[in-house]
């Protein structure tokens, strides 16, 4: 007897652009048209721009990592577990579960989404002392870790020392890095309150980039009223610098100079998850060569967006522009994917994806920010309030609302908390311990696992 089983779609990724394509396909498939599957870690999808206020105590972890498991009418299975190859010929995807356990999920449509890492360089030291901020266990840690400094320096007798663990670098000039910089100079300037034997003045906050100017996106004068901002809050910004070296005490500039800190931020930039490179197919700068409808190109049924793909930007009309990888075009790059599965899967044609940025917004904490809404430039509070409420809006559950509002409000009325949460174990935890980006596998590797499985006796 022939049994007609129902195709097959993975997910891969819970990201702006996986969650919105899984949310899709539920409400767009009839119930027996297909079977939804989706491979994430963690069964929740975070909302990365919060991750700073998170970092710096303004919101709970809670408030900005919305669950996939909340309602009961959602029908996706969930794989806990990380994609770390695909074969694009087997059409097999391979998952390390979240107990290290490596199995195949095969398929016949797959969605790509498995988003990005922290882009790092060849620096000495750097994945062994610095932190990252693309994480929730990341921005929970960084918190306890800088309390802990403060702890540390009021405890030492040593004002080498105490002036060592109150200097603080981030690296990266764009909005992930000004914002933690921002936020987290905030939190130390309250808390120093606190502790009557350290002196303010020891505190100092170091931000630098590469790159002639801040957030060059903004345009040049936001661009200059953010840099301005952080100046009158005592945070120092280096531009045209970056890390020569890193150590467990110290950081060495490009520009030679040498600041004692046990405190290394590094958000210079993103790159397309490992994953992409399992393929074997071509990139444009590490991320995936799509077509404009999000497809690969010679591979039937192989979808890919956000992060990890090159989706051309037809909205500027450039030749070679693609979309950059911001939460903004994921989630609408999500629904328009989800749609043209369906189609696929209904032999209806496709739609390609077109989106005109909607503009920029920075939380620079307090009453303080810069936003460029429709390309109107704003500042202080009417930036605030549309930065503020354009993330709010942006959350997908009234729960994650209400909680992130609650927040918001307890946070303005009753000032920031210092409490450590536990994260800061004896064992310390670097950039290099979070994102697992040594799990994935060679395209060989995941040839020879997927042949080898196949020839396996049942």
């Amino acid at each position: 007897m022939n049994t007609v089983t129902r195709p097959r779609i993975l997910v891969v990724g819970a990201g702006f652009a996986g969650v919105e394509c899984v949310r899709r396909l539920e409400r767009k498939l009839a119930p027996d048209e297909a079977d939804v599957t989706l491979v994430t870690p963690f069964s929740y999808q975070l909302y990365l721009p919060l991750l700073p206020q998170v970092a710096s105590g303004v919101l709970t972890p809670q408030s900005i990592a919305l669950s996939l498991r909340r309602s009961k009418k959602y029908r996706t299975r969930i794989i806990p577990g990380g994609a770390i190859g695909v074969d694009l010929k087997s059409k097999v995807c391979v998952v390390r579960t979240i107990t290290d356990k490596i199995v195949n999920e095969p398929y016949d449509y797959i969605v790509l989404a498995p988003g990005s890492v922290t882009r790092t360089f060849d620096i000495p030291g750097l994945t062994e002392h610095a932190f990252g901020m693309k994480t929730l266990a990341e921005a929970a840690y960084i918190r306890d870790h800088v309390i802990s400094q403060l702890d540390l320096a009021d405890a030492s007798d040593n004002p080498a020392e105490r002036a060592a663990r109150l200097q603080f670098v981030v690296v990266g000039g764009g909005y992930a890095g000004t914002e933690t910089a921002a936020c987290l100079q905030r939190l130390t300037h309250a808390a120093v309150q606190r502790y009557p034997r350290l002196d303010p003045g020891l505190i100092r906050w170091h931000l630098i980039d590469i790159a002639p100017k801040l957030m060059p996106e903004l345009g040049e004068k936001l661009g200059r009223s953010a840099q301005e901002i952080l100046g009158r809050r005592g945070i120092e910004v280096s531009l045209g610098v970056s890390i020569d070296k890193a150590g467990a005490e110290e950081v060495t500039f490009t520009d030679g100079r040498v600041v004692p800190t046990h405190t290394l931020i590094w958000t210079a930039g993103v790159v397309a998850s490992p994953l992409i490179a399992t393929l074997g197919a071509e990139t444009v700068k590490g991320r995936l060569a799509v077509t404009a409808e999000m497809c690969l190109p010679g591979h039937d049924g192989v979808f890919a967006l956000g992060d990890s793909a090159a989706v051309p930007d037809l909205a500027k009309g450039e030749e070679g522009a693609v979309c950059p990888p911001t939460a903004q075009h994921a989630m609408r790059q999500g629904k328009v994917v989800a749609d043209n599965v369906i189609a696929t899967l209904r032999g209806q044609p496709m739609r390609p994806y077109e989106h005109k940025d909607l503009g920029l917004v920075v939380d620079l904490g307090g009453k303080d920010a810069v936003s460029k809404p429709l390309g109107v430039e704003l500042r202080g509070v009417p930036a605030q309030a549309v930065a503020r409420g354009y993330h709010w809006s942006a959350l997908r559950t009234n729960v994650a609302k209400t909680r992130v509002m609650t927040n918001w409000l307890l946070n303005a009325v009753a000032g920031d908390d210092f409490v450590r949460t536990g994260f800061q174990a004896r064992k310390p935890a670097r950039l290099k311990d979070f994102e697992f980006t040594d799990a994935y596998l060679t395209p060989e590797q995941v040839r020879s696992r997927v042949e080898g499985a196949a020839v396996e006796p049942s």
